[in-house]
């Protein structure tokens, strides 16, 4: 599932052709993705203009003029596209492509020099595993999709003085903890072991036993990594890649995913990268340098 740092780079790849663009020629070929539509999803949708586009954790938030936010989750092969540019408004309305394309829209927007450019935007989605909403703006953050979360790891709530209070007293481990979206919000699998690898910390030590001071380092060990994999395009595993339909490339900076039985990269270090199921999720990391 595409994590924070690619759904972050499709969010950034959709920003310059759809905030201030009017949605238009909206097309849905099918009742529903992993859940329903929402009802009467291409009328609320025709006409609004996108004001801002926000992520929240792993979710795309789309507020409109008409006063309700357009929410969309890529789920595993979720993936929007943005096609070339024309000038003025589609004579036609935007095709559906492919059988796993399930909606599509043009952004109409003024141009650098006045003229109205509509782009075309479509959603494809293989497993159908995403899902989209519609939700009173002055309520997202009371949704049940988000009214739990933590703070956002790239956020200003979010520092060791926040995992100290989280993680206070737990026996749980500090990877599973770091996973739970109450703690911090967005975090996944993939980037989780590259930061627990990076702060040298133990992913089977218990969290309420992780020092201060270590917590601190972890903190400021997410952001980097969180802040590496977004500038290198996200992570390609299987099917995602941005709205430019380009991969991402962070996978080639793996420390430890992915490397089971391979020796640690780490500076001196002689260990094997080893994996053990945590949560239901696979952990690699490096017994030699991630002591407890």
């Amino acid at each position: 599932m595409p994590e924070l740092p690619e759904v972050e780079t499709v969010r950034r790849g959709l920003e310059p052709v759809l905030v201030g663009a009017s949605l238009t020629r909206v097309r849905q070929n099918r009742p529903d993705l992993r859940f329903p539509f929402p009802e009467r999803f291409v009328e609320r949708l025709d006409g609004a203009t996108v004001l801002s586009l926000q992520r929240r954790a792993k979710y795309l938030l789309f507020p409109l003029s008409t006063g309700e936010t357009w929410v969309s989750h890529l789920g595993m092969t979720g993936r929007f596209t943005v096609d070339g540019e024309q000038l003025g408004e589609f004579e036609m309305a935007a095709p559906i492509v492919g059988k796993h394309e399930h909606m599509s829209l043009c952004a109409l927007r003024d141009g650098l020099s006045g003229e109205r450019v509509s782009t075309r935007i479509g959603f494809a989605d293989a497993r159908r595993f995403g899902f989209m909403g519609l939700i009173p703006t002055e309520t997202v953050d009371r949704h049940p999709w988000f009214a739990a979360m933590g703070p956002e790891p790239l956020g200003n709530g979010f520092s060791g003085a926040h995992l100290a209070e989280a993680f206070a007293g737990r026996t749980q481990t500090v990877k599973v903890s770091l996973l739970d979206q109450r703690n911090v919000a967005g975090l996944g699998n993939i980037y989780v072991c590259e930061a627990l690898y990076r702060a040298r910390i133990s992913p089977v030590l218990a969290a309420g036993k992780v020092s201060r001071p270590r917590l601190e380092r972890l903190a400021a060990v997410i952001r980097e990594v969180l802040g590496d994999a977004i500038a290198a395009g996200g992570s390609t595993l299987r099917d995602f890649a941005g709205a430019d339909g380009h991969a991402g490339y962070f996978q080639h900076r793996f420390a430890v995913y992915g490397r089971a039985g391979r020796p640690c990269l780490g500076e001196g270090c002689t260990g094997v990268v080893k994996r053990v199921v945590q949560g239901g999720r696979s952990t690699f990391w490096c017994p030699s340098c991630q002591r407890q």
